[in-house]
């Protein structure tokens, strides 16, 4: 049904309400916890439980007041400046608090406020979750519905916009099992209560964000084959974390048709999807260096920023406790968990997953058209612990809650809105080559070559990355992965490059791709020795009759279909073909594209990185994403294939609801700013 021909339904948008019970509870727990601290903290005093009363009750009044003013600030490279003015505030205020009562509490330094601040933090958040009250969704959507009316930019309007709530690398069959067996309570109700249906789509190869969501924000993923490639014409390497080289993709993929495109907003992505506003959004971290008001939500509540970092190390806790477990329990596969790992962890489940949330608030109430955000947590932990062990799943249960959060917070908003939970691939799980043979794909190819040198040119993955560039975006330093290969690939004869279950091996004495039949000229022991390996299912190389897909024991032409021996895609989906066909026609790929084997029966592959859990090329679920949409969408009618598919339906619905892009024809005049709002 499109916009012009839908009833006429005027949009009456709720007020959150503050509870009078609910504030004196959060005051009491508030008291409790200064307490707890001036107890622990040395050198800190607090003179008995109705002390205590009155300096929370003065610091909740001055919290109130100063972020809010904080946040309204333009500051460059706002994210770090921001959470360490309030950091610092925070602080001062506990020592304001005790010059105002000195009898009732003593802070001797700056330093001792701020240790005070956190572990009174730290315990309000454990009483208040023992209480079930760890939610602050009145009082955070108060300050967000402020803060976007003072903007003047607030869009009242009966035309629906459109929340894109992506959750990188979890694929249908997990999700099933989550919602099944109690791991993701909220996405499960809607289901239940029959307000969303979901659909199962499949990933272009290769199945990994940069692919998906070019395809998914742009409308193309053209000549993407992998999360990082060699333009050989160049001898440059190109990847998907690279913000001047996301810049660059999306320069030439997009035409103008992007999901965001006409006020729509962009958090947490690889691309901007044409948008207007963006945070974290690597195509356009040079612009998100200088002052960023996407984030004043966020500071305007100065509780966030001491939640947060309480939470983080918390979650680095978690980590190493996880680490241990497995340790001790001789988990397997099992993935390397040590070094900067908890710490990436951390910041992707907590830092990153709650600026996004509030910049989605902020969005909401700000009325725009469509906002596309990705949440990588889950992928992160994934990658790390496996599939579905019992951290990752906490993980997702944590994603579920918050987008609970942003469903509630619609009956708030000045639009209505509609919520589409999608997933831009999955994950599959295994050993990786190097733990099931001792050596790297790298390794394989170095002995197999007559002649010549080889460099694997290793980088960050995609969550790791994100956390870098937020890093970037906060300092105004690019966070330079130390384990990165700082060379690249200058002077090395051939280039090894591991994209999930995907490799790419690229010969470059020759600016061209390579026929089959030159490279078995050059090099003869190396096509027979990749596929009699028992961990590689699959070659694609241009021979001078076409693409072919070579396995250990035969072959198959990807032009006509003819498989000689037996068809080395044959435990794949039937579109294997189909995907590997057009991968060969792209410009940058590989001379030869190398897929790992694959089990069905386990559902098992492996990495050429070192993941345990994986994605990128073929086999189980990392091909199977998921789309959960309202059920007022228009189901789609056809199998959904590659990820410029997902483009057309996810803008199909948006133009069924807005008409064309165009929702500024029906905006009416902000409101003026309400007294009353607290």
């Amino acid at each position: 049904m499109s916009a012009a021909s839908q009833p006429t339904i005027r949009w009456h948008p709720e007020r959150p309400q503050l509870h009078p019970l609910r504030m004196v509870v959060s005051w009491v727990i508030s008291a409790l916890s200064l307490l707890f601290a001036a107890l622990v903290v040395p050198n800190v005093t607090v003179s008995g439980f109705w002390g205590a009363l009155g300096i929370a009750a003065l610091i909740a009044i001055l919290n109130a007041l100063v972020p809010p003013v904080i946040a309204s600030l333009r500051l460059p490279f706002t994210l770090i400046s921001s959470f360490l003015l309030i950091l610092f505030v925070d602080a001062a205020l506990l020592l304001l608090a005790s010059d105002a009562f000195p009898g009732q509490m003593n802070v001797p330094s700056l330093g001792w406020a701020l240790a005070v601040s956190l572990l009174a933090a730290a315990a309000a958040m454990v009483i208040t979750i023992l209480a079930g009250m760890d939610d602050d969704d009145e009082y955070t959507l108060r300050v967000t519905q402020r803060i976007a009316r003072r903007s003047g930019n607030v869009q009242h309007t009966d035309v629906p916009g459109v929340i894109y709530l992506e959750i990188d690398g979890l694929g249908l069959p997990v999700l099933q099992r989550a919602i099944r067996d109690g791991n993701t309570p909220e996405m499960a109700r809607w289901l239940a209560e029959g307000s969303h249906h979901m659909v199962e789509w499949q990933t272009d190869l290769s199945s990994q964000t940069g692919a998906s969501q070019a395809g998914i924000l742009l409308g193309s993923n053209e000549d993407i084959p992998a999360f990082r490639w060699v333009e050989k014409s160049t001898g440059r390497v190109v990847a998907c974390s690279g913000p001047d080289d996301c810049a660059e993709m999306e320069k030439r993929l997009a035409t103008g048709v992007g999901l965001l495109v006409g006020g729509g907003a962009s958090r947490g992505n690889l691309f901007s999807g044409e948008a207007d506003a963006t945070i974290l959004t690597v195509s356009r971290l040079s612009a998100e260096k200088t002052a960023n008001p996407g984030y004043r939500s966020f500071f305007a509540n100065g509780f966030n920023v001491t939640r947060v970092l309480v939470l983080f190390f918390f979650e680095v806790c978690l980590e190493w406790v996880a680490a241990i477990r497995g340790i001790r329990r001789d988990v397997q596969p099992r993935g390397h968990r040590g070094g900067k790992y908890p710490f990436i962890r951390a910041g992707m489940c907590v830092v990153v997953r709650d600026l996004i949330v509030h910049g989605v608030l902020s969005d909401m109430m700000q009325g725009r058209a469509a906002v596309y955000a990705t949440f990588s947590s889950y992928d992160e932990v994934a990658h790390h612990s496996g599939l579905e062990r019992a951290d990752t799943l906490e993980a997702l249960r944590k994603l579920d809650a918050q987008f609970g959060r942003i469903m509630r917070a619609c009956s708030y908003a000045p639009r209505p809105y509609r919520i589409v939970v999608l997933s831009d691939h999955g994950q599959t799980q295994g050993a990786t080559f190097r733990q099931r043979n001792g050596y790297g794909l790298d390794d394989l190819v170095r002995r197999s070559l007559e002649s010549g040198s080889v460099g694997d040119v290793s980088g960050a993955e995609e969550a790791q990355a994100m956390v870098g560039h937020a890093l970037t975006e906060a300092t105004g330093r690019d966070a330079k992965d130390p384990d990165a290969d700082e060379s690249g690939p200058e002077g090395e004869d051939v280039i090894v490059l591991g994209s999930g279950n995907l490799g790419l091996l690229y010969l470059m004495n020759h600016p061209e791709r390579l026929t089959l039949e030159q490279i078995e000229a050059e090099h003869p022991r190396l096509i027979p020795a990749l596929r009699a390996h028992p961990h590689v299912g699959w070659l694609l190389v241009r021979a001078a009759s076409g693409p072919l897909a070579l396995g250990a024991t035969g072959s198959r032409d990807l032009v006509s279909g003819a498989v000689e021996g037996d068809d080395p895609l044959a435990p794949f989906a039937p579109e294997a073909a189909q995907h590997l066909a057009r991968t060969d026609g792209f410009s940058n790929v590989a001379d030869i594209m190398i897929g790992s084997f694959y089990n069905p029966d386990l559902e098992q592959g492996c990495a050429f990185e070192e993941l345990i859990s994986f994605h990128g090329g073929l086999g189980g679920p990392q091909t199977r994403p998921f789309i959960l949409y309202p059920v007022e969408l228009a189901a789609p009618q056809q199998p959904i294939l590659g990820a410029a598919r997902v483009h057309e339906i996810l803008s199909g619905w948006r133009r069924d609801l807005q008409g064309e892009f165009v929702p500024e024809a029906t905006v009416t005049p902000a409101r003026a700013p309400d007294a009353s709002a607290t």
